[in-house]
């Protein structure tokens, strides 16, 4: 800057006085103030002698000054509090050594001192925007009218098998018949809720052992075919006895053994492997009870067996019917208690709204099938009440299972609460290992 020139003559003087004075003395407390008044300080005894306190030899006061002012470059000044603020006219200025109200301070530091103060309130069981923290499945009843089709069929299919191998030819009609239009249903509500036929037939592409969906792709696959031949074969009686078709009347008595037989081992999968499929989502209340959803499924197909050989086979036929009833309602009983016990926080979703009053109402069926079963005996109409009872059971319990993990995916508090209590058990397991004396000298 030239000397020569004005500016560079204030610039001097201000540089010359910033030199005597301090910097205390310029823009700050005490100091020239923005349009060139000077305020002079006066002596104060909490700053010593030449104190930057505003207000000597009759000097203006600025409000607030009295109490502190705001923090700045030069001076911080003391704590203010809101009604100390409110009095001068400034912004409240938090004191330093008091803990700000409903926020924890982080311990930290060496020595268990004190660390930063939290700035980010509790977490609310909500996600970005509102937004939950899982996307709900997009399935509609269909897939829980799916899920109760498979089960009807394997288990149909099983009660059929009993009924050949032990000579009750009414039992095994019932369970062939029966298998083939419930898997039939099935492939409906799988191919609905795909939305193409042709997706159905891409998925036979691969065969992927780690996927539940494939695999019960290929298990569908094989029992479809194998619960229609024996079906089929039922119709073998009426076919005549010469010509063509008398060859059919011969061959297919035997096909539809084969076959029956095929279907009734492929049947347990089937009925189970939904179950699987429920368990490795995402969805909080399904993927924690995966030791209990196959259980509950393969007890609820042999419920539904049993119900059907219970409705269609007379009173003398339906023995093998009345032991899958008891089996079936033990396995679904125990099951369905388990997950509305052992999961926690996360057997509420099967415990309350839409999801506890069908299980309940499923559970409340089953005994009553299972009861009237073993005491109507002899009774064709007191059978076939049991029978009833016992497939209004299973749609029950199925649709009962997949409200329920509809509702913990919907919910962001079933995901959240159950990480943070993993979280914190694995803090602690941590801290108990690499604590004292978890050295190999003790220390």
């Amino acid at each position: 800057m030239s000397p020569d020139r004005p500016v560079g003559d204030l610039f001097r003087r201000f540089r010359d006085r910033l030199a005597v004075e301090g910097p205390h003395r310029l823009g700050g407390p005490g100091g020239h103030t923005g349009h060139g008044a000077k305020v002079t300080p006066t002596p104060d005894p909490a700053r010593g002698a030449g104190g930057a306190w505003p207000g000597a030899n009759g000097g203006p006061v600025p409000a607030g000054w009295e109490r502190g002012s705001r923090a700045t470059a030069f001076d911080p000044g003391p704590a203010r509090t809101d009604a100390e603020a409110r009095e001068a006219g400034l912004a409240p200025n938090p004191p330093r050594d008091v803990e700000p109200a409903g926020r924890p301070r982080r311990r930290g530091g060496r020595g268990g001192r004190g660390g930063e103060q939290l700035t980010v309130p509790p977490a609310t069981f909500t996600s970005y925007y509102g937004r939950p923290i899982l996307k709900a499945p997009v399935w509609k009843w269909d897939i829980a009218a799916y899920l109760f089709t498979g089960g009807l069929a394997a288990g149909s299919s099983l009660l059929a098998a009993g009924g050949q191998l032990t000579g009750r030819p009414a039992l095994r009609r019932a369970g062939r018949v029966t298998a083939l239009a419930a898997v039939s249903a099935s492939a409906y509500f799988l191919v609905n809720d795909l939305g193409k036929p042709s997706r159905f037939h891409h998925m036979l592409r691969v065969a992927k052992l780690t996927s539940p969906m494939s695999v019960g792709t290929w298990i569908l696959t094989t029992f479809g075919p194998a619960a229609g031949v024996a079906a089929v074969a039922e119709a073998a009686p009426w076919l005549p006895e010469r010509g063509l078709l008398g060859l059919g009347r011969r061959l297919l008595p035997p096909a539809g053994n084969a076959a029956g037989l095929v279907a009734a081992v492929t049947a347990p999968a089937l009925a189970t492997y939904t179950g699987v499929l429920l368990a490795d989502t995402a969805v909080p209340s399904w993927h924690e009870a995966y030791p209990e959803l196959p259980t509950i499924f393969a007890g609820s197909a042999l419920a539904s067996g049993a119900g059907v050989g219970l409705i269609a086979a007379p009173p003398a036929q339906a023995g093998p019917a009345r032991r899958f009833a008891v089996a079936g309602a033990a396995l679904e009983l125990w099951g369905s208690h388990r997950v509305e016990n052992r999961l926690g926080l996360l057997s509420e979703p099967y415990a309350t709204g839409t999801a506890g009053r069908l299980l309940r109402a499923g559970r409340a069926l089953t005994a009553a099938g299972v009861a009237g079963a073993l005491v109507g005996r002899r009774s064709r109409v007191l059978s076939a009440l049991s029978g009833g009872a016992l497939l209004a059971a299973s749609v029950c319990t199925r649709f009962g299972i997949f409200h329920g993990g509809v509702t913990s995916a919907k919910d962001p508090k079933y995901t959240v609460v159950p990480q943070r209590e993993r979280a914190q058990r694995r803090a602690d397991q941590q801290t108990h290992v690499s604590g004292p004396g978890a050295g190999p000298n003790g220390g």
